[in-house]
């Protein structure tokens, strides 16, 4: 998170707001119409991503295996198709411009943007990625892209404006798109801004990205209807039951989630011993193809429609079906991250939660199911992200009960201390974890 807001020296905290804390109106306007261009624009882009990729995916998991008489769903399409995506998205890492952008390994939720050649095969990648039913979301490409194109038109139009402020808007203007709202976006800028020395007032700070998280969200909202409502049931009076059953859940949670991160940095030099995206992308679609013969098709992809269908569908699966279908996508998830795949780690990483969550319910059915899921989720998305105000916004969206935001803070306590200082989801340079 140190580094979200950090390029070539600047730090968001020294826009123009921040340089003429004397005269912020003078200094805020003209911020409004360079957010709300590139706000519409990342919200633009996400949906053209997405589209495009539940488009692809149609045709390859529907359309083609039934001209084919195959089922959609069977080991042996599963193995095809995720070998077959891994081939095809080498085929961009390798020959694409700038190779598709970094080990996606080593990158976050933003960081320095990169040339706007290496975009389209960026997107590409992480397209066939979407389509093919890799483990992976589509915020880490989707952000990285934005914040390319808006450092770049940006730095043009308005060369004295430090490139630190296009990347702020960048970010989050697609975290508002990717998330719906623009709380995310102000939640994840907020969490970077106080790691930086700072001098003004935050909320000039946030002026300008929180509008562009603004219109990317109503871009976003405008054009679908997107939403991590899953439909459980509010719970409107906790008690102290349910904050045992968030406090206990969350940290075990936790801990789950972190037999991934330990094992981060080994998955990764395994693959990348292989020396090439033409054997370590194919080689990583294949075990993915394994593991959901495995997981079944639950597994695939990046995991929200997954996660509400089995939330909506709570006592249908057993504990062991449920512990299962945890295990599978978080092998899934290293996996997909270790080999050169471009994808995000959060849209997965809660379905890995909500099914941790459903299993401890289904062996405790006294918990009630919304502090099941919103707990593991919590936990989960603690380990392997370690951004406290993303992990604690997504549990309580997810969990749509207001009353349930007070469990879920207290539970992120104990949580915070299982993950603090221990390795998370991402890897330095060297290849080795960053705590």
């Amino acid at each position: 998170m140190r580094h979200l807001l950090t390029y070539g020296g600047a730090v968001a905290t020294e826009t123009p707001a921040r340089r003429a804390p004397e005269a912020p109106l003078r200094v805020l306007l003209p911020q409004i119409l360079p957010a709300l261009v590139v706000g519409v624009g990342s919200g633009l882009l996400f949906l053209g991503v997405s589209e495009l990729a539940d488009q692809l995916q149609e045709l390859l998991w529907n359309d083609l295996p039934d001209a084919l008489g195959i089922g959609h769903y069977s080991a042996l399409w599963m193995i095809v198709m995720l070998t077959a995506t891994g081939i095809a998205v080498g085929l961009v890492v390798w020959k694409a411009p700038g190779h598709a952008g970094h080990d996606p390994a080593m990158e976050g939720l933003g960081g320095p943007p990169v040339p706007p050649v290496v975009v389209p095969g960026l997107l590409l990648a992480s397209t066939l990625a979407l389509a093919g039913g890799v483990s992976l979301g589509p915020e880490s490409p989707t952000i990285g892209s934005a914040v390319a194109l808006a450092y770049w038109l940006g730095h043009r139009a308005f060369p004295a404006v430090p490139g630190a402020f296009w990347v702020s808007l960048g970010i989050a203007g697609t975290l508002g798109a990717l998330f719906g709202t623009p709380v995310a976006a102000a939640l994840v800028i907020s969490e970077a801004l106080a790691s930086t020395p700072s001098r003004g007032s935050l909320w000039d700070q946030l002026f300008a990205p929180l509008l562009a998280a603004g219109a990317g969200s109503m871009t976003t909202q405008l054009a679908s209807s997107p939403s991590f409502d899953m439909g459980l049931p509010p719970l409107t009076t906790p008690g102290y039951e349910d904050l045992l059953a968030a406090l206990v859940l969350a940290t075990l949670a936790a801990a789950f989630g972190l037999l991934a991160c330990y094992a981060y940095p080994h998955v990764h030099r395994a693959f990348t011993r292989l020396g090439h995206p033409m054997l370590t992308l194919p080689v990583g679609g294949l075990v993915l193809g394994l593991l959901a013969t495995v997981g079944g098709h639950l597994t695939l992809f990046k995991g929200l429609h997954e996660t509400q269908e089995i939330v909506q569908d709570i006592g249908s699966l057993s504990s062991g079906d449920l512990a299962k279908l945890a295990v599978v996508k978080l092998a899934a998830l290293l996996v997909a991250g270790s080999c050169g795949f471009r994808g995000g780690r959060v849209f997965p990483a809660v379905f890995v939660g909500a099914a941790f969550g459903l299993c401890a319910q289904a062996l405790v059915t006294e918990i009630n199911p919304t502090v099941a899921v919103s707990a593991g989720v919590l936990g989960v998305l603690l380990a392997t992200t370690r951004q406290g105000w993303v992990s604690l916004f997504v549990a309580a969206v997810i969990a749509a009960s207001p009353a349930m935001v007070a469990l879920l803070c207290l539970a992120s306590l104990p949580a915070w201390l299982v993950v603090t200082g221990r390795p998370f989801l991402q890897l330095d340079e060297q290849g080795k974890s960053l705590r």
